[in-house]
């Protein structure tokens, strides 16, 4: 079993305020308070909330450089330059890569783009791929979702008398590549009103100035929203402001309209036609897409969301879908092998992070094999192999520690490293590895607090049965697109009990089915998942009670749709008491 989960109540909202929304929108007071949490506190904030609008986004050209980027394409186009569309191998930059590809292939024949290989160029601008581009003939790159690090490749890449247009969202160092034009919102110079889009969010606002700039209908630009969405999901950016609104209209987009290779990765990941979820995309079609660049090549993903057949589209993601199955064989066998070094006493260090190390592994799916760590030992996790005579890695943290800073605090041994807050990649000499080990350990030993190390579930309020009518779901279904900064909120009710049809599902039987009822209402019923707690199965069957918090899901089959718990976690009665 999982290590046992804090449970926190949020702080309840100022009573009157509550009570003020709940009248004024005439809603339970729950969904009221959970608004004002989301600083949602009269009728007018209740309208925008409710009703996202593309009219709330924001001028494109508020961002630092985008006049700059904007009149370098336009000198492209017209002068018939080839341009290089150039991106990450993860969902967010094949995503990205797509969009910024297929908008400019409308108005310039002259235009491809390239994905760097994992194994033999490595996250971010390589140096091949410069390469290939001056080969190519290639006088212009654009790189989408990674370049923002990559001073000496833009260095290089203008003695061979190509222009650099950077599009990124990672933290910058403080010395900006010498690029024609730098577009990432983290930029400390830059005022742009929303700092955390994804990479394709930033692919599209320089779409979007291009359009606003030359008279292009703003319209041209919605069929784009489906990839938007599923960057936005499967990149973990936060899911307020610009962003739930690009969400909730590629989420429009790719119920209703979606382009051939995201309506043929739907259909192979048996997903509910026009009810596809964040969720599925998170958990279906996101990884679906990420195994492309893992097991075999990224460009497959971006030839799979260009595709203008059918018969393309399904003939790729089939390939895909294989990918992803290969890459689920290799990650359980790598993540049963990490987990016995971390329990036979064979990791690197499981002081205060946990770091394994295997010469052997599949460099594709290390990233995976961390987070699955973090959730069995709950603490900051570097899991490494070797590629290319480097040791190479991916690095997972837990909430409210900022690894990336662990790791950029030893950044003398590395060559280099990447990413976000709670997951980076790094390369270093296998000859740095001992001495990286102990600075890091060290490093988070200083840093991270027993807090941090034990895992947290935020629960929004306390719920009856008897409030959820479907009166209430239909108010909260229009609190999505859920996601960080605006997650699907978990109730707790206390003192439930299964009515007696509770069941074990999923291969070994690892989820349980319940039918819940609370004792206030022995006779009302609501159906209920719990995934990966078999082992709570037998206290169940025998009808004792315990505290459940959950979201509240639809789920959709053959056309039915009906209300679902999605249990996060159980406490048995007597433990919680």
């Amino acid at each position: 079993m999982a290590k046992e989960r804090k449970w926190i109540i949020k702080e309840p909202a100022d009573p009157e305020k509550v009570e003020r929304l709940s009248t004024e929108l005439g809603i339970d007071s729950v969904l009221a308070d959970m608004l004002i949490k989301r600083g949602v506190e009269t009728f007018e904030d209740a309208r925008h909330f409710f009703r996202p609008s593309l009219g709330d986004l924001h001028d494109p050209f508020l961002m630092k450089d985008m006049d700059k980027a904007v009149e370098r394409l336009r000198r492209a186009i017209t002068s018939e330059e080839k341009i290089l569309v150039y991106g990450d191998y993860d969902v967010d930059g094949t995503t990205a890569v797509a969009l910024v590809y297929s908008f400019f292939k409308r108005y310039s024949q002259n235009v491809d783009f390239y994905i760097p290989d994992r194994y033999d160029e490595g996250y971010g601008v390589s140096f091949k791929g410069i390469d290939w581009a001056r080969d190519n003939g290639f006088g212009l790159i654009i790189t989408l979702d990674c370049g923002i690090k990559a001073n000496e490749k833009v260095e290089y890449a203008s003695a061979k008398g190509i222009d650099m247009i950077i599009c990124d969202h990672h933290l910058p160092e403080e010395v900006l590549p010498p690029a024609v034009a730098v577009l990432d919102p983290k930029r400390t110079d830059d005022h742009y009103p929303f700092d955390d889009l994804s990479g394709c969010g930033v692919g599209f606002k320089l779409v979007q100035a291009y359009s606003q700039q030359y008279g292009i209908p703003f319209e041209t630009l919605i069929p784009l929203l489906d990839l938007l969405v599923v960057s936005i999901s499967s990149d973990l950016v936060t899911m307020v402001g610009e962003n739930r609104v690009l969400a909730h209209f590629g989420l429009k987009q790719l119920n209703e309209n979606p382009r051939k290779g995201l309506q043929a990765m739907a259909a192979i990941s048996k997903l509910e036609p026009s009810h596809i979820t964040i969720d599925d995309i998170v958990f279906k079609i996101g990884p679906r897409i990420n195994a492309a660049g893992r097991m075999e090549t990224g460009r497959l993903a971006v030839e799979l969301l260009t595709a203008s057949d059918d018969r393309t589209a399904n003939e790729i993601a089939q390939k895909i879908n294989d990918n992803n199955n290969e890459r689920k064989s290799i990650d359980r066998e790598i993540t049963q092998e990490a987990l016995n070094m971390v329990q036979e006493g064979t990791a690197l260090t499981t002081r205060n992070v946990t770091i394994v190390y295997n010469p052997n592994w599949n460099k594709g799916v290390v990233g995976i094999v961390a987070s699955r760590l973090v959730e069995a030992f709950y603490k900051p996790t570097i899991v490494l192999t070797k590629s290319n005579n480097f040791v190479t890695g991916s690095a997972r943290s837990v909430a409210g520690f900022d690894l990336y800073e662990s790791i950029e605090s030893c950044s003398d041994l590395l060559e280099n490293f990447g990413g976000h807050v709670y997951a980076a990649g790094l390369t270093m000499k296998e000859s740095n590895l001992k001495t990286f080990v102990e600075r890091i350990d060290a490093h988070v030993g200083e840093k991270i607090t027993k807090e941090m190390l034990t895992p947290v579930i935020d629960i929004d309020s306390k719920l009856e049965f008897s409030q959820i009518t479907p009166k209430f779901f239909r108010v909260l279904k229009q609190f999505q697109p859920f996601g960080p900064g605006n997650n699907n909120p978990v109730f707790l009710t206390e003192n439930v009990s299964d009515a007696g049809n509770g069941r074990k599902v999923g291969a070994g039987g690892v989820h349980v089915k319940l039918d819940l009822i609370d004792e206030k209402q022995p006779f009302h019923q609501i159906p209920a998942i719990a995934f990966n707690m078999g082992d709570y199965y037998e206290y169940i069957k025998g009808g004792n009670p315990f505290d459940v918090c959950y979201s509240i899901v639809e789920n959709f089959y053959r056309g039915n749709s009906t209300l679902q718990l999605r249990i996060r976690d159980i406490k048995e009665r007597e433990e919680f008491i």
